[in-house]
């Protein structure tokens, strides 16, 4: 009984399982950013959009299927040479889009693989016309190069390149060794230029400065002789004015009652004291035969006084007729 059932089964299965098929081949569902190329009887016949898509059975079949994002392929490491014959060692990553998956089907077996070979041999062109100084330091400009160089290739293969990035520029350990040489002597040297330049500044700061103190100085010494001079100046002018102002009253009371008597006085006491300020002063003196006669100098005076006060103010004096004391 159970025989006669699965027999009977089977064709029901075998019918379910030809429709699964036929169903599957029929209806093909494409993901987001993927481009499906179908060909029909062995000829291209479109490509499908992502969703779903109606296939003709035992006609149509799906023969490449591309992914549309962004990939980042890795460009092995290879030896170029540089314009100055020296060997470097390069690698990088290309990134890649295809654009247009019927391009990408049909314009090359394979435009992946295409795209690096061409920027492997992009790179070794753009090093060899470049010193290795400048290609070390020179890594924009390769990068633009080299994704140019495959973008205008690349473009019959439905791929947009869209950037091309260096990883590493490894020169030979010899050519390392002598550039760090190279760079150690030249910041040695510079650091030798930066500090004679601050001792030089250092000296140029030191003498504007030491000729700045000695302007302040002799400034400053100019200005205390013109005022020391005109302390003095203004001195003499009070004393001047002082003495003027003592002689006029000495004058002015010589003129009244008992004047002339007191001015005898008073020259005998200055006669008197400045002798005795002489002796003190000096161990060699020149002493008159009549040191005595004081009055004979008094009266002198005094007929100079009374002579003065007969002219009046502003005549000129005479020569006094009085004889000279005679020196011994």
């Amino acid at each position: 009984m159970f025989m006669t059932f699965l027999i009977s089964f089977i064709p029901l299965l075998l019918l379910l399982l030809f429709g699964f098929a036929i169903l599957r081949a029929t209806i093909r569902i494409v993901p987001q950013q993927q481009s499906w190329i179908v060909e029909r009887l062995g000829k291209f016949h479109r490509a499908l959009q992502p969703g779903l898509n109606v296939l003709v059975p035992f006609a149509d079949r799906v023969a490449y299927r591309f992914d549309l994002r962004e990939k980042p392929t890795e460009v092995p490491a290879q030896v170029c040479i540089s314009l100055d014959n020296t060997t470097l060692t390069v690698d990088g990553f290309l990134y890649l889009q295809i654009t247009d998956a019927v391009k990408a089907a049909y314009g090359s077996s394979n435009p992946m693989a295409a795209a690096m070979q061409l920027a492997q041999t992009s790179m070794r062109s753009e090093i060899g016309k470049l010193h290795l100084d400048q290609a070390l330091s020179s890594r924009q400009l390769l990068n633009a190069a080299v994704a140019a160089a495959v973008e205008e290739a690349a473009t019959n293969w439905g791929i947009k390149v869209l950037r091309y990035e260096i990883k590493d520029i490894t020169p030979p350990a010899e050519i390392l060794r002598a550039m760090e040489l190279q760079i150690t002597a030249e910041r040695e040297k510079r650091a030798m230029i930066f500090k004679s330049e601050g001792q030089r500044q250092q000296q140029i700061n030191t003498s504007e400065g030491q000729r700045q103190q000695e302007i302040n100085i002799a400034d400053g010494r100019k200005q205390a002789e013109i005022l020391r001079a005109e302390g003095e100046a203004r001195a003499i002018g009070l004393v001047a004015a002082a003495t003027a102002d003592a002689i006029r009253a000495i004058a002015a009371a010589a003129v009244g009652e008992g004047g002339i008597e007191a001015l005898q006085m008073q020259l005998a006491k200055s006669y008197i004291d400045q002798w005795g300020n002489l002796a003190k002063a000096s161990t060699s003196l020149v002493i008159p035969a009549d040191l005595g006669n004081i009055g004979s100098l008094v009266g002198t005076a005094m007929q100079i006084v009374k002579a003065s006060s007969i002219r009046g103010p502003g005549t000129p004096p005479q020569e006094p007729t009085a004889s000279v004391p005679r020196v011994g």
